[in-house]
């Protein structure tokens, strides 16, 4: 399979986008720090079955941003989804990780129709407390307080301490050992998207409501690191529970980059799926 890079004029903005094999478009979107080469290990596998799409979203590689403009926003990347889903001209399988899940979950839920299914790999972001209160669930730390470690990692990376900045953002969000364990094309990744954090510190969106989500009638699967930290497991057990359609798929032994750690068995997961729907 031949992958290459191209390039979507979506709202002013030229959008790179890793793309390859045939078929009904698979979409997949990233998740903080990372970019269209995030998707490395889906590429091989399911280009067989689909024309698969990956962009980086605004301001994250290839793009070198200073920080400096208004414009790194949940919403912003939202609309960027929404214009880049309607140049396909066709429903698509849409696919996020992280807080790419949680921007993939927004765009569904403005525009179903755009939508064939929806995959969430340990969805992030903000949902409102009521949704967890309704799947019984303990409501986690409020965002504000969970996320201050996004703003000590973003003052290490701005005092020069980049690698210390970006230890400090993925063991926190994947676990313990995990950014001294990681690849180097994972951490070379990373540090070419270190500044957008600069945008996630600053983003505040409206956290999802419970009467949206269950609202939400598409075939949803949510995928799930055994070994993930806190709060996806809790964010998948949420959505499990009061969206209309959904299964979850748990991929073993991983964390919560499951896709790189365990591309076999996350693309077994993803295709079953799709194979249902």
């Amino acid at each position: 399979m031949v992958s290459r890079v191209v390039s979507y004029r979506v709202n002013g903005r030229d959008i790179a986008c890793l793309s390859g094999g045939d078929g009904v478009p698979l979409v997949l979107v990233h998740g903080s720090l990372c970019d269209y080469r995030y998707w490395h290990w889906q590429m091989p596998g399911l280009a067989r079955y689909f024309h698969l799409l990956a962009p980086s979203l605004r301001h994250y590689y290839p793009d070198a941003w200073d920080g400096l403009s208004g414009d790194f926003t949940t919403q912003q990347h939202v609309d960027d989804l929404l214009a880049l889903l309607e140049q396909l001209g066709e429903p698509v399988h849409l696919l996020g990780h992280s807080r790419g899940g949680n921007l993939c979950l927004r765009v569904a839920l403005a525009a179903p129709e755009r939508l064939r299914s929806l995959s969430l790999a340990d969805p992030g972001g903000d949902f409102a407390a009521e949704v967890f209160r309704a799947a019984g669930l303990e409501v986690p730390v409020a965002p504000v307080e969970r996320n201050r470690f996004r703003e000590q990692a973003l003052q290490l990376i701005r005092q020069g301490e980049t690698e210390a900045g970006l230890e400090l953002f993925v063991d926190t969000v994947s676990g313990a050992g995990v950014w001294r364990r990681s690849s180097k094309h994972f951490r070379e990744m990373a540090s070419a998207n270190a500044m957008t954090l600069v945008g996630q510190v600053a983003d505040h969106p409206e956290p999802l409501s419970l009467s949206a989500l269950r609202g939400l009638h598409l075939p949803v699967l949510l995928l799930s690191g055994e070994l993930s930290p806190e709060p996806f497991p809790r964010i998948v057990s949420a959505l499990s529970a009061v969206l209309p359609d959904v299964r979850v798929s748990i991929i073993k032994g991983a964390s919560h980059g499951m896709n790189a750690t365990r591309p076999a068995a996350f693309n077994r997961a993803l295709l079953e799926f799709l194979d249902a729907v």
